[in-house]
């Protein structure tokens, strides 16, 4: 008698078990982990960089509360993955920390990361630079970039061996491609060996020219080796600093003469986004003619809201939000259409880049201010609801210029006209 009450009372509370396991399986349902090839390209991830510094000078980390705050404020607007510059400090160690208790705490959280590596030329940034040799450091930031690969292999998806590492411009610390390469090289071994996963991509994130859509002085053996030993092309695109070093382009065309000042702002937003499909195309032109094939996707790209120089009333009459939105909303139109990833520069102002000059460029290329007001790129989706109950800094995020586009519109000039001299004062190079 006994057993026969126990198996129908046994089968109930297994049945009974079963639903609960899986309704509580449903509801915590685990993320699978995309690799870099699922990512990039992919319009469902946003690709952004981030510094996360709020402070006027890096020696003062941004905590893992705050980079936490920060991660949720990108996650609600759509961003999946995030470039980092160099692991030289504990911010990106911080992030990744950071990701992870997120992802502890919400299943469905889901960030991913361009973990970046920073080069140097030996003796870089002092008076005699030597280009022809690396830098003693380089071998730690590579080693330090490798073991968070590995700690953190659900979040790392791709490391970048130098940023700008290779553009002769950067004269404080460029070195040659074989640097690159010897490096970009170790890491590709390491995946082979298994001591990193096969699915993490590797790359050098470089200014257009140097991924040789510029002077030929680039053409080189080595760019073509490095070329073929990357998992993808990361380039950079400036038409924002372009509206100084490249004038021309953006001054208004005599055919425009007649439009109002809005519209002539509208066509010179326009013609930016359609000089970095110009300058997109190169490097795409440069592969072809070496007969590579590789995916190519914008490192960086991006549009200051506040210049007193090159970039100011003074200068190139470029810097303002409005500008910066229609950039901003061109830009990924184009590389959503396109199939690209565009990891644009940035997501939050940080005032250490020139901490002298508050209202220096360089300290204005976020979407966000420092405060957690969003400028006039994220206006809709302030509208939209989408960063309800997220906090910067203890300050809910609100729109700059409490959201009054007349007044926004009241610090916006048309670029000067074909003809006109352009101004400037400012003596800092801004790349």
């Amino acid at each position: 008698m006994i057993n026969k009450i126990k198996r129908p009372v046994l089968f109930l509370i297994c049945y009974l078990v079963s639903i609960v396991v899986f309704t509580c399986s449903d509801n915590t349902k685990v993320i699978e982990s995309k690799s870099a090839a699922d990512i990039l390209g992919n319009s469902d991830y946003l690709a952004i960089s981030y510094g996360g510094y709020r402070m006027s000078s890096r020696d003062i980390q941004p905590t893992i509360t705050e980079l936490k705050e920060d991660m949720k404020l990108l996650s609600a607007m759509g961003v999946g993955i995030l470039r980092t510059y160099n692991v030289q400090l504990q911010q990106a160690a911080n992030l990744l920390e950071a990701i992870k208790q997120l992802k502890e705490e919400d299943s469905n959280f889901e960030m991913y990361v361009m973990l970046g590596a920073w080069i140097d030329c030996k003796d870089a940034w002092t008076d005699s630079p030597n280009h022809e040799a690396e830098s003693e450091n380089n071998a730690g930031e590579i080693d330090r970039a490798v073991a968070l690969a590995q700690k953190y292999p659900d979040i790392v998806k791709i490391i970048a061996v130098g940023n700008e590492a290779m553009v002769h411009w950067a004269q404080s610390y460029f070195v040659r491609p074989n640097v690159i390469l010897k490096w970009v090289n170790h890491i590709q071994e390491l995946k082979k060996t298994g001591k990193l996963s096969k699915d993490l991509w590797v790359t050098s994130s470089d200014n257009f020219a140097a991924w040789g859509a510029g002077d030929e002085i680039y053409h080189t053996d080595d760019l073509k080796q490095l070329i073929n030993a990357v998992d993808y092309i990361s380039m950079h695109t400036y038409p924002f600093h372009e509206t100084h070093y490249k004038a021309d382009y953006w001054k208004v065309p005599e055919n425009e003469a007649g439009l109002s000042e809005l519209e002539k702002v509208d066509a010179a937003a326009l013609r930016a986004k359609n000089y970095a499909i110009t300058e997109y195309k190169a490097v795409l032109k440069h592969l072809e003619s070496l007969g590579i094939e590789k995916p190519i996707h914008i490192g960086e790209t991006g549009w200051a809201s506040i210049s007193d120089g090159f970039y100011g009333p003074e200068g190139s009459k470029a810097a303002d939000e409005y500008k910066q939105g229609r950039y901003y909303a061109h830009t990924r139109e184009w590389t959503k259409a396109e199939g690209i990833s565009c990891f644009y520069f940035e997501a939050f102002d940080e005032n250490w880049k020139d901490a002298e000059n508050p209202i220096g460029s360089e300290n204005h290329f976020g979407l966000f201010e420092i405060n957690g007001k969003a400028k006039f790129p994220l206006w809709s989706l302030v509208d939209e609801g989408v960063f309800k109950g997220l906090t910067r800094n203890g300050h809910a995020i609100s729109k700059t210029f409490d959201g009054n586009k007349e007044e926004l519109l009241k610090t916006v000039s048309a670029p000067t006209s074909v003809g006109e001299i352009q101004k400037s004062t400012d003596i800092v190079n801004p790349e």
